[in-house]
């Protein structure tokens, strides 16, 4: 491979997946061909789908399935995360569904789920 060539792909290599996209969009306009044609007939929608940048989800819900064996301990540590009293936190320990947190970030669900799961509930982040 030419030093010339071996340094595009080297500066190529940088771009991030959206901005490798919409270099094939600018190049296929400027030489008014499409690149994802034939990629679409063997790959199917997959290539469509790839193209399309995908949002990071930033907000998570702690949802309770099962409180477990320990059910005290679960409500005391819903009562820490939550503002809610005993007789809420453990209504909320036992409604399978219920949310605990809702719209926190991704830390702050992980935590939630690492203290109730040591607690003994069975926790999914949404």
């Amino acid at each position: 491979m030419s030093e010339k060539l071996a340094k595009f792909v080297e500066e190529l290599s940088t771009l991030s997946v959206l901005e490798a996209a919409e270099l094939v969009k600018m190049l296929e306009e400027k030489w008014g061909v499409s690149a994802a044609a034939p990629v679409a007939m063997v790959a199917g929608g997959a290539a469509a789908a790839a193209a399309e940048p995908v949002e990071e989800k930033t907000e998570f819900d702690v949802v309770i399935k099962d409180p477990g064996a320990k059910k005290i301990d679960v409500i005391k540590v819903i009562r820490q995360l939550t503002s809610l009293g005993l007789g809420e936190a453990k209504a909320l320990a036992e409604t399978a569904g219920g949310k605990i947190l809702t719209g926190v970030g991704k830390d702050a669900a992980m935590d939630a789920k690492k203290k109730l799961d040591e607690a003994g509930a069975n926790i999914v982040i949404e």
